[in-house]
């Protein structure tokens, strides 16, 4: 499914810039800009930083005159406002209407006799105003929703970028999120001889400083065995401890 942010007179670059770098972590690049404040804006100082590195995402952009152009190839266009309006698209949640409106399309696709997968003829647009007004209502009337993120009732304002990178994660997380990166390397777990060469070695170290007394030594060793057990001590682990009862016996 085709995924497009459009951003409508933005007044500062540098959020050009960081709206740029919030689709790119999301993995989306395109980006269409309507009369923007600078006409430069995508090659200003100001929108190259803020981008941290989503150059590829601002080399794609456009910028068009009018909202008309923004919208071209889109059948889903979804506003963004922080409060509900009297009139106009229904105010959801994003979250909520992302369920709702993949389930829908889900579904339709089934009803055609396809496979249940996303068309790549579909089209979901998603509308930020500018910085000091949002929206204009006329703007906001021509989407199927108004999209509104749920946010402290006393002070929902969001930045640009932030707003835009809060939609562009849910959005994600809806088509399918990336699988979080795999550790570099697995930690070996210690087996039974290892804990008990490391327990053998804190035993001489703890009598050494006068902490057990090996004439009265209760449950303390055992205790610690079941400590050790329950930590599912690594061989990393198991080196470390015994680094600490080497350093033990030499005092």
């Amino acid at each position: 499914m085709q995924t497009r942010f459009i951003l409508i007179n933005t007044s500062h670059a540098g959020n050009v810039g960081a709206c740029a770098r919030a689709m790119k972590t999301m993995g989306f690049d395109d980006l269409v800009l309507v009369a923007p404040r600078w006409p430069n804006v995508l090659r200003r100082e100001e929108t190259i930083q803020r981008a941290s590195g989503a150059l590829d995402v601002l080399a794609n952009a456009r910028i068009v005159a009018t909202l008309d152009e923004a919208l071209d190839g889109m059948t889903h266009l979804c506003a963004t406002a922080m409060t509900p309006r009297d009139f106009g698209p229904p105010t959801v949640a994003p979250r909520q209407h992302f369920e709702s409106l993949l389930k829908k399309e889900l579904s339709a696709q089934a009803g055609r006799g396809l496979e249940p997968e996303m068309s790549c003829n579909s089209g979901v647009a998603f509308l930020f105003g500018s910085e000091r007004f949002g929206m204009r209502n006329e703007d906001v009337y021509r989407c199927h929703v108004c999209l509104s993120i749920p946010s402290n009732p006393q002070f929902g304002s969001l930045n640009l970028a932030s707003a835009l990178q809060v939609i562009a994660y849910d959005w994600r997380v809806a088509l399918g999120a990336y699988p979080l990166p795999e550790a570099s390397t697995v930690p070996v777990q210690a087996d039974a001889a290892q804990i008990a060469g490391m327990l053998a070695h804190l035993e001489q170290a703890l009598v050494h400083i006068g902490f057990l007394d090996p004439q009265a030594p209760k449950k303390l060793m055992p205790r610690l065995n079941q400590m050790f057990n329950r930590a599912a001590l690594t061989q990393e682990e198991i080196h470390i401890l015994r680094g600490v009862a080497k350093m033990m016996l030499k005092k």
